[in-house]
């Protein structure tokens, strides 16, 4: 999905929540359970709410809003039970294996939104699922909370838009896209949309002027349809042509029933393309329909073929797909906290492991080396990274370092600083509270775990 900050709904946090694998393992509550509380009531949950195998017939998951906190604790880990999905395969080769110098980095300090707090303290009380840091090559953390495992894929928000970012790059380099082209001379039928002119370019770097309005979409949303979250129009139907959300297109027979058909429907054209950054998920579907037409191969395949196998992930990934059987490339990839560590690691490389180049080098570079001008029109359009850009589907967290990310709703991130040989991925389950800062707090203390041991 497009979104990336919290919505600014009113919420409540509610109270610590000690895990059952914590009490077994003899350690403190790990990690704050909060929830907005419209939904909370609406649905007649708690904030600690997770299915009771003790009790047939208790409260379900609700269809509508199964990935909004408080379910979002337990959905995010467990997608697959929601929504339909797609496997991507990690081949037959061998997993490439990660060594560890694993060490305690709890009691380093960092100081962000005012406050002084050690790395514990922040882990503790960031809804934190999973955590793991590389340095030269190896583990020296991971760790696990809010009872994920080494083996339970995690739901990536649009941290998948680096991961598909990464394969259209692989295609670029094998001549089978041209970033300068129009997206129109590979899916002319848009032609007829407002992203006729755009070339390929200003959708990986979220420049295309089109103005994200889906037309012909006159039907009034049931409110029974909405939970109780105040986000625009255009979510919920994202979330129900996406295939997320159940929809009686019977009741509403206009309303898109897949994501090709949402872009087909924007029509409006709000500034010339390339001249505004402006974030919107819908661009990484349509470069998803661009592979797909230039290789004849769905989504899925093409992961596992290109980057998940080569890379020697350690177990399948999978993938969330709308009605039409496409994969949602702006936010619904699902893999392993260790398999996100590789895909960094990947990165620090220059895009080669595993004992080959995946990733071209110079796509890389090109990434990491955006133009003054990407620096210009983001325009420190989000508060943690008031000097960044964003090019090629990542993050870039300032023109001197040239660090890059991949970010995504509810705390998904993963850090990597080539100049240091340093990564790290933070898999989450924020709530939608309103909380401002987390993504700044998330940055502070990776930031002093990279310079710690810089300095060793």
């Amino acid at each position: 999905m497009h979104r990336d900050e919290p919505h600014q709904n009113k919420a409540v946090v509610q109270q610590l929540q000690q895990t059952p694998r914590d009490a077994e393992a003899g350690r403190s509550p790990l990690v704050y359970i909060s929830t907005d509380a419209k939904v909370a009531r609406a649905n007649n949950v708690g904030s600690d709410w997770q299915p009771d195998p003790m009790r047939p017939g208790a409260q379900k998951i609700p269809p509508v809003g199964w990935d909004i906190s408080p379910y979002n604790r337990w959905t995010w880990q467990r997608v697959r039970e929601s929504t339909p999905t797609a496997s991507i395969w990690r081949g037959q080769g061998p997993v490439l294996p990660l060594s560890q110098r694993l060490s305690d980095i709890d009691g380093i300090e960092f100081e962000a939104n005012g406050r002084r707090c050690t790395i514990r303290q922040f882990l503790d009380s960031s809804f934190t699922d999973g955590f793991l840091v590389l340095f030269r090559g190896e583990i020296i953390a991971e760790t696990y909370m809010n009872g994920m495992e080494p083996h339970v894929q995690h739901l990536a928000q649009s941290v998948t838009k680096s991961i598909t970012g990464a394969l259209f790059g692989i295609l670029v380099h094998k001549g089978l896209i041209d970033t300068d082209g129009l997206v129109t001379r590979y899916l002319p039928e848009l032609e007829a949309t407002a992203y006729r002119g755009a070339k390929v370019q200003h959708l990986l770097d979220m420049a295309a002027g089109v103005k994200y309005a889906i037309a012909n979409t006159t039907s009034h949303i049931d409110e029974q349809l909405k939970p109780a979250a105040t986000w625009w129009e255009n979510e919920y139907l994202e979330k129900l042509a996406m295939g997320w959300w159940p929809m009686d297109y019977a009741k509403y027979p206009d309303y898109p029933k897949n994501t090709w058909e949402i872009i087909l429907r924007l029509t409006e054209q709000e500034a010339p393309h390339g001249a505004r950054f402006s974030y919107r998920g819908i661009e990484n579907d349509v470069l998803g329909f661009i592979m797909q037409r230039v290789t004849g191969k769905m989504l899925p395949e093409l992961f596992s073929s290109e980057l998940w196998g080569p890379m020697g992930a350690e177990e399948d990934a999978y993938i969330t797909v709308d009605r039409a059987r496409f994969a949602l490339t702006d936010g619904g990839f699902n893999a392993t906290l260790r398999d996100y560590a590789r895909f960094a690691l990947l990165h620090l490389r220059g895009g080669y492991l595993n004992g080959k180049q995946i990733v071209p080098s110079e796509w890389i570079d090109k990434t990491r080396g955006a133009s003054d001008d990407l620096f210009g029109i983001f325009g420190g359009e989000r508060s943690h990274l008031r000097k960044g850009a964003y090019h090629n589907t990542f993050w870039i967290e300032n023109a001197e370092r040239r660090a890059f990310m991949c970010s995504g709703y509810g705390g998904q991130l993963i850090y990597i600083d080539p100049q240091a040989d340093f990564a790290a991925v933070k898999l989450s389950h924020h709530p939608d509270d309103g909380v401002s800062g987390r993504s700044a707090e998330a940055l502070a203390a990776i930031h002093a775990i990279r310079d710690a041991w810089a300095s060793c």
